[in-house]
Parts: structure tokens; sequence; C-alpha cells
């Protein structure tokens, strides 16, 4: 019997031709899929037929005897496929759609291997996956979207259902652009980016870790987000030369993400004194600075480990070069709202700190170390406070944040479970099985040894779950960091002053940034 997996009602998919897809199995496995609408939104009939269509030809509908009959077996022209190129890995979220004989192809942006969304061949001999998509009438005559499920494994779920955005079919602006929507990240509150040009005049990035590379060491925010659209644009298009991560000549992302100087003067405040201000504009200032530091934990994610791990899927970075690009609009849509309702301080006039970039230092050792406690700590306490952030400013009748905060909260519970996701991979390929409980101890390692004091609730337990966190990835969680065998604290430095060293190789230059960390967690 063919297990379906229910995607969502038919008139939910008429917003975008194109749904990228997360599925999990109840092992932990994980599949992204495109599905492809190529049809108008027309409703069909309880006897099957499109509603306000024209009746086939004889010969033309697919019968049981025509071997792509199982792979589309609706008529509303929707097909799944595999989200990566079997080539090289390429991203086909953008791929163009082209009409052949008796077939409609995928073509790959990266080299132009084209791809039947029916039955996933190619003319090239390789083969992408597909999976079957079907459009029943439930008892309410509503036409629910199912697809076959990956025989690979059980229990699989649906955890993201992402619309593609058209956005990418033009490359962006190579200077800061005047924003009418939120799609084009509009940024009010931060300084203009002067006579820097987002592609530079000399020696471009080629690569996708030269990008990183070069974005990790732009201070100024304003240019850190539009070289993230930049790159990220250039990467699923199929206009980089490569990843670059598997070269020896991959650049060394810096120890410490530079900042501009009006930012560095506000970088002694103490964290805690920042977070206890109730104030909306304080709120917003503080939420954008996370926001800013988390486009950088992003392309360090992949500048940093990439190159040490080689064999490392390319969804990988299809999945942090999103979250890049997520965490680029969350500093923009904040930072908009901000100089909206507070002109007379914009971004970088109030005390800030660096406390995320603890944690990044705690774990530039290790891939597990960081996925873990950046990504299923750090972010999954985000999954647990945003619903109180989001009440409070609701409380204060700002809806429009309210909006914000609800584009924020949803894309960080897809960053949570791209976390899981590869740290699920890690464990893995580390030999770790997740049928014993291995992967959860190896999760609470990394926790003691990597976090300070303990994980405390409430918990978003329904948000954490649907990024794969079950409980034991959160509960009586406590780390040891910073503790002396004899269970006494270790004297802690208060301010840490990292200098840029003048002489050092690029890319390996620290910041001239004074930072003060957390005293706590």
């Amino acid at each position: 019997m063919v297990e379906l997996l229910e995607i969502a009602p038919f008139d939910q998919l008429l917003s975008h031709f194109r749904f990228f897809l997360t599925l999990r199995s109840q092992e932990g496995h994980y599949r992204s899929l495109i599905l492809f609408r190529l049809s108008t939104g027309q409703a069909i009939s309880k006897d099957g037929q499109a509603n306000g269509e024209e009746k086939p030809e004889p010969g033309l509908l697919a019968t049981e005897s025509d071997p792509s009959y199982q792979l589309n077996t609706n008529s509303k022209q929707l097909y799944a496929m595999e989200a990566s190129c079997p080539h090289l890995g390429a991203d086909l979220s953008h791929a163009e759609i082209e009409e052949c004989d008796n077939s409609v192809v995928a073509v790959c942006p990266w080299h132009r291997y084209d791809f039947d969304l029916r039955t996933g061949k190619s003319e090239t001999g390789l083969k992408a996956c597909t999976y079957a998509v079907h459009v029943n009438l439930d008892s309410k005559a509503v036409e629910l979207v199912s697809i076959k499920a990956p025989e690979e494994g059980s229990g699989w779920r649906l955890v993201e259902l992402r619309p593609i955005s058209e956005e990418f079919a033009d490359p962006p602006p190579t200077s800061s652009p005047r924003a009418k929507d939120e799609n084009d990240f509009r940024n009010e509150s931060a300084p203009p980016v002067e006579d820097e040009p987002v592609v530079p005049l000399d020696n471009p990035p080629k690569t996708l870790m030269q990008w990183a590379v070069l974005i990790l060491n732009t201070p100024n925010p304003t240019l850190k987000v539009e070289r993230t659209k930049h790159a990220v644009y250039l990467f699923r298009t199929g206009k980089l030369s490569s990843i670059g991560h598997k070269t020896a000549s991959a650049p060394s992302p810096p120890d410490l993400p530079p900042r501009d100087a009006s930012w560095t003067r506000n970088l002694k405040a103490d964290p805690s004194q920042v977070r206890n201000r109730k104030n909306r504009a304080v709120m917003l200032h503080a939420l954008a600075n996370i926001e800013q530091w988390a486009i950088d934990l992003a392309w360090d994610i992949m500048a940093r480990f990439g190159p040490s791990h080689p064999n490392i899927p390319s969804a990988f970075f299809h999945d942090f070069t999103k979250m890049a690009l997520d965490e680029a609009k969350h500093f923009s849509l904040l930072t908009s709202r901000l100089s909206a309702i507070s002109p007379s301080t914009p971004y970088g006039s109030m005390p800030v700190h660096a406390s995320l970039w603890e944690s990044a230092s705690t774990t530039a050792h290790s891939i597990r170390a960081r996925l873990a406690i950046i990504h299923l700590v750090h972010e999954a306490r985000g999954l647990d406070v945003n619903p109180g952030t989001i009440d409070r400013f609701r409380r204060a009748g700002d809806l429009d944040t309210v909006k914000v905060m609800e584009v924020i909260h949803a894309d960080e519970v897809t960053h949570v479970t791209s976390g899981h996701r590869w740290f699920m991979w890690i464990c893995e390929q580390q030999g770790i099985n997740h049928d014993d409980g291995g992967v959860i101890r190896a999760f609470r390692e990394e926790v003691r040894k990597g976090w300070r004091g303990e994980v405390k609730g409430p918990f978003n337990v329904e948000a954490r779950e649907t990024a794969g966190m079950t409980r034991g990835f959160y509960e009586d969680l406590r780390g040891e960091l910073g503790i002396n065998q004899d269970g006494n604290p270790k004297e802690s430095q208060e301010e840490r002053t990292l200098v840029r060293d003048s002489v050092g190789a690029p890319g390996k230059a620290l910041a001239d940034i004074p930072v003060e960390y957390e005293k706590g967690s």
C-alpha cells in the first residue's frame, strides 16, 4: 500500500509556483524536496475533472500503462523532485522549466543538466528522485495535496512548507536600494554604505567560501546585508565557480567579525542591563544586534567547517545560505521598525553586547559543538521566548512589529530544524547511533562542555518538536563551562579585548572590539 504524506490544501499552494518541502522520518533522517506547480489554480469536481478546463484530447491523459502515470496522478500539474541536483548538488529551487516533445524538465542552474519532472530521468544518464503527487477530495470536498512518502525510513512527516520567492529571477542591485516591501530588506536606521560596492572592484570573490569570508569581514551592517543577498543570488543561480570548500586555498574566517566604530563604542554594555530594559526601541535595537551576529554565525559555520568537512553534502550550504539570507531579512525588518518608532535612536546608538560570539569562539573547534550550542541551545531558546516577545509588542499596540516577529519566529523554527538535521548527520558520520540514545548523549555532552548554567524553561514544546527536538534535547539540561573540577566557578575575565593583528595573514585578523560577555546563562 502506498503511504501518502499530506502536504496542504490545494488552495494554499496558489500563492507561488514552487515550494520547498522538508520531510523528517521517525529515525531522524531528512529529505528536501521542491514541489512544482505548473498549472493555474482551478478546482476539480467530484469526478476528478478540473472545473473550467477543457477535457484533454484522447490519448493525452496518462494511463496506468504509462510509466509516468504513478508519478503524476493529478490534473494540477504538480510535481515533486529532490531539491538538490544529483550531479554536484546544486539547489533546484530556481531551476528553469522547459517543455519538451512529451515531457516537462527542470534544468539545473549550474551545469544545465535536465531532469524529467515525472520520472527524474536526464539525457545525461543521471536520475533525480521524484515523488508521486496526489490531489484528492476529502469528505468536505476540499482538495488535499499529498505526496508518496520516501521508501527509506518510517513515520515521515512534513516539517517545513516554504514558498520559494521569485525574487532571484533577476539579480539584486549592486548598490543599496530603497526598498518597497519587506522582501527588499529595508534597512532605514543603519548608516549608508559609503563608496564601497557590494562586489569589490579588486579581486571579487569567485566561490561561496570567498564570499562568506568577505561578508564576515564587512563591518557595516547595511553592506553586510547587501552582500549576503548578492552572494546567495550568485550561489542559487549558478554564477559562482564553485562552493570552494574542497580547495587547499579556501580562505579562513576571522576569529571575530569586525564592527564599525560607531557600534564598537557601545559594545561594553552589560548584557543583563540591556536585556532588562522594557522600552520598545531598546528591545528592537537589542533584537537587531542579535540578528546582525546571526548573519555572521550562518556564514561562519560554512567558512569555518566546510573546508574541514569536504564530503559534507551541498544541502548543508543550501540550508545555511538560506539561514544567512533570513537573518539579513530579520535584521533589516527590525531596524526598519526601530527607525519607524524611534527615528532619533538609529541602530548602533544604544548599548549592545557580543555574548553570542562567545559561544561561537567556544565551539570554533568542532562542527558538532557549534550545531549543538548555537542552533540547538541558543536558537532553540529563541523559540521559547519569541511568543512572549510577540505578546509584549501586541499589548503595546505595535501590530507592525508583531507581524515582523511572527515572520522571524516562523523562520527560526526552520533554523533549529537545520541545526537538528546537520547534528544528526555529523553524529551518523561519527558512528553515533540514534536508536540507542547515542545522539542525545552526544548532544548533552556538548552542552556540558560548551554551555554555562542551566537551560531553563518554560519551553515551547510544540515549536521544538516541529524542529525535531525531543525532550531529551532540553529537559534537565545543564552546562559546566567555566566550572572547575571542584565545582567552583573559574575566575571570569569580564572584558576581553581582541586587537586586530595588522601583520597577520588576510582572513585571520581580529577585530579591535572590546567585548563584555554575559556572566551566566
